[in-house]
């Protein structure tokens, strides 16, 4: 039986010769556009932008052992970095520990490893918490690796209240396109509630969720969709904290976004305009929000590592240095640029820096910081921003009519909509209809690549016996009795991150932390599309 049309997948906006004032006469330039940091926020959250304080240089870093991953850290910010990012392998992002079965052969593999807060210790030695911002990209176990960073800054008598960062903690695009979640909807979305709680009451300066887009275009969506994809779980997100009784004139000032920078230069411009345009409106208009800085979408950008090709992995760079304009020229809070060789392996030292400084010559040397919204007024970016946020908005509504983002995971709508769009342009790349430079023109003979990035397999036997000594050494009763009262709490209502809390100080390991709430509440399975 031939399935139903929900909508279309296409985001292809046909674009005119020229564009002129008519192309956009029914922009109105106060309402739609207004001043920088005004409502509707379209050209920007702060009045000042980058005038003020320049984007924050944030690269996503992490491999190996906590001690491998901190001398990066270190190295970055001798290097001029301004925030630190963590990458985790893929044990500790669904929950098991280093010398679990399931583990094997990944242990700092895509990510550093940690499975205790001896591991945190190690990974944040001699870096100021107090003073520098981090963001972890982490989601099933988001609230557990919080519970570190926060037991850590207590530990080194840091106040809780200079702490500054994030928690990605976005656990629906994990169902839609990442596949790195562990419990149900429901549980995992109390998990979310709870640390945004704890944060508002212990961590004010913290960000409990960064909801991300990012993914859903790395899986193939477009710009359209993943705009449009990210408000909707978003939605999803302040529904669920209203519920649990929280106040979105608050609560609303800490959510973040994390987006995609993909290769149409323009289109992502207009994607990050309309994203805050949209979002402002549905903040303040569909859910009444009266303090319009709980409007403001503020985002981080990382450009796109799906646009990277091995073959002439140089190009990257080119490639790269496109989509972070866009970023900037876009708006962005803060910003992770790319390696050149990250289609073959996680960066070298010397790949890591150029990213950095590929940054740094935009901030210091483009002149594109000088003025705030550069390209605001400009026919086509106006045209194209409008467009955006027109075809996102008809997602968004479709979306809710039907019963909102559970509904499009549950029911596989997200998955469907995205495959599609990864399918058409996968297609027009084999049809050499889409030119991709080095892979279906302009190809040169294969060459080799010379200084690979390659994880020793002696750090996993590191990292094992470290865990091993930690489990050793600690209270043993201790462990237990922690665990327990955290498996009682799962059964309640009361807030999680506090037993949470208490397991990581006494050194019980995110495996056996995430054992428990398996316990009670099982894990999710996937449903397979046909």
């Amino acid at each position: 039986m031939e399935r139903k049309k929900e909508i279309s997948t296409t985001s292809d906006i046909q674009i005119d010769d020229l564009y002129t004032s008519e192309s956009v006469s029914n922009l109105d330039y106060q309402s739609d556009l207004g001043y920088p940091g005004e409502y509707p926020f379209t050209r920007g959250v702060y009045k000042n932008m980058y005038r003020g304080r320049l984007w924050t240089m944030r690269q996503y870093a992490g491999f190996g052992t906590a001690k491998e991953t901190n001398k990066r850290y270190r190295y970055l910010l001798e290097q001029g970095q301004t925030g630190l990012s963590v990458a985790f392998d893929l044990p500790t992002q669904i929950g098991y520990d280093s010398d679990h079965p399931l583990s094997e052969g990944e242990v700092g593999k895509t990510g550093v490893a940690i499975d205790t807060l001896e591991d945190m210790e190690i990974l944040f030695a001699h870096i100021p918490l107090g003073k520098v911002s981090v963001s972890m990209t982490i989601n099933a176990t988001a609230s557990v690796l919080l519970a570190m960073y926060v037991v850590l800054a207590k530990k080194n008598n840091i106040p809780l209240d200079l702490l500054s960062g994030t928690i990605q903690n976005d656990i629906l695009k994990e169902y839609i396109a990442r596949g790195t979640f562990i419990f149900p909807p429901k549980p995992s979305m109390r998990l979310i509630t709870d640390s945004f709680k704890y944060a508002k009451e212990n961590v004010p300066k913290w960000n409990p969720i960064s909801i991300s887009g990012y993914h859903i275009r790395e899986a193939g969506s477009t710009a359209v969709q993943e705009i449009a994809f990210t408000l909707s779980n978003g939605i999803a997100y302040v529904k669920a904290a209203i519920q649990a009784g929280l106040n979105l004139d608050e609560f609303g000032k800490r959510l973040s976004f994390f987006l995609n920078s993909h290769n149409n230069f323009f289109e992502e411009i207009a994607k990050f305009r309309a994203a805050r345009r949209l979002w402002a409106k549905i903040i303040h208009e569909k859910f009444g929000a009266k303090d319009l800085n709980a409007a403001k979408l503020r985002f981080h950008t990382q450009t796109a590592g799906c646009t990277l090709t091995a073959q002439q992995p140089d190009n990257n760079v080119v490639r790269v240095t496109m989509q972070a304009l866009a970023a900037v020229l876009g708006g962005t809070q803060s910003l992770h640029t790319n390696s050149r060789d990250e289609a073959l392996s996680l960066p070298s030292q010397k790949s890591a820096e150029i990213a950095l400084r590929t940054q740094q010559i935009i901030a210091y040397e483009s002149g594109v910081p000088d003025t705030v919204d550069p390209l605001g007024g400009s026919y086509y970016v106006e045209y194209l921003t409008n467009e955006i946020e027109k075809r996102a908005q008809k997602y968004i509504d479709y979306i809710e009519e039907k019963g909102g983002a559970l509904w499009a995971v549950e029911s596989g709508y997200y998955q469907r909509e995205i495959q599609k769009s990864a399918y058409e342009y996968q297609k027009e790349i084999e049809n050499k209809e889409r030119t991709i430079v080095g892979i279906n023109k302009f190809e040169t003979e294969k060459e080799e690549i010379k200084d690979v990035f390659k994880i020793s397999p002696k750090l996993a036997q590191e990292q094992i016996k470290r865990l091993k000594a930690v489990k050793k050494k600690r209270d043993k009763d201790k462990v237990k009795e922690c665990l327990e009262n955290l498996r009682k709490k799962a059964l309640t209502d009361e807030n999680l991150m506090y037993p949470i809390i208490e397991c990581v100080e006494c050194y019980a390991s995110l495996g056996e932390i995430c054992g428990v709430l398996r316990s009670v509440w099982g894990e999710y399975r996937e449903n397979v599309l046909v």
